[in-house]
């Protein structure tokens, strides 16, 4: 299963302490409880984002032999510093504006490309700065559009006549909330949608330039994992198997620097990670001349 991308073993997404039964929502973490007893189960290892610490934490104050691994192309979940998933998705982002770049120069457009990542910037910022994006809008960052529009102008006055905007689901309007698919069933996620093609409508009226977007969606989540996500992976569930192995549980395994190492799941499930607008990450992005609709 290395070579191997997505969930194997299925994922519903509900969240075990609201979950929709019968029209109701419902708190189920006593019958997977049950279920784990029944089964006779030595330990629970859970992959997944913030959402599946909190709920393992959950489980684990229930009484159950708990592990996670932190697993999410967002990158969000505190306590470490990446998480696997990230690596290929970021691949798949940059690759795309790295082809999209090449029609946008072409046609004397302006691409405006939509990433995942929901409440983080990570997967925006970082294939931004490798795609050399010339405006990186991110939720941690509230833009305005005029100093995108400012900036695409320039460019064509310069002899540019084609921009690259990198948009994150999650990225917002200076006063105003994130772009949403509607209602959402009771209990449920919000379902981010539409956030490049608002921008690329409010742009429209101020730049001389044809606009395209592209949504990549859930392209991004899927196909062959990158030797790094491959590695990491590996090195995640063998560290889990010794925790096993030695009965120590209710530990996120975790990636520091170059080491493997534990932290306490109690800390994992209350930390979400996101962009520090004033790191070095950001500050090395500005002074390469990335626009985030702030200045």
């Amino acid at each position: 299963i290395l070579t191997l991308g997505g969930t194997l073993l299925g994922t519903s997404r509900d969240k075990p302490h609201r979950m929709l039964v019968g029209g109701k929502v419902q708190d189920m973490t006593d019958v997977i409880v049950e279920n784990y007893r029944a089964n006779h189960l030595d330990a629970l290892v859970c992959l997944g984002g913030g959402g599946t610490q909190k709920n393992a934490l959950q489980l684990h104050q229930k009484g159950l032999n708990v592990l996670t691994l932190p697993k999410t192309i967002d990158n969000d979940v505190g306590m470490t510093d990446t998480t696997f998933g990230f690596d290929t998705a970021l691949g798949i982002a940059t690759d795309a504006i790295d082809r999209l770049r090449d029609t946008a120069a072409s046609h004397d457009r302006g691409m405006l490309v939509e990433v995942m990542g929901r409440d983080a910037g990570w997967i925006a910022l970082h294939a931004g700065l490798a795609g050399a994006a010339d405006a990186i809008l991110i939720p941690e960052i509230p833009y305005r559009l005029e100093p995108i529009a400012r900036m695409i102008n320039q460019r064509k006055h310069h002899g540019k006549p084609f921009s690259i905007v990198v948009v994150a689901e999650g990225a917002r309007p200076s006063g105003g909330e994130e772009s949403t698919l509607g209602a959402r069933e009771l209990g449920a996620m919000k379902r981010l949608f539409g956030a490049a093609a608002r921008v690329a409508e409010g742009l429209s009226h101020r730049v001389d330039l044809e606009l395209r977007t592209t949504v990549l969606g859930h392209i991004q989540r899927g196909g062959t994992p990158s030797c790094f996500d491959r590695v990491l992976g590996s090195r995640f569930g063998e560290a889990a198997a010794e925790l096993v192995a030695r009965g120590e549980f209710g530990k996120m395994v975790a990636l520091r620097g170059t080491d493997i190492v534990t932290v306490p799941l109690s800390e994992a499930a209350q930390s979400q990670k996101r962009v520090d607008p004033g790191g070095d990450l950001m500050r090395a992005a500005r002074a390469l001349g990335a626009v985030f609709g702030d200045e």
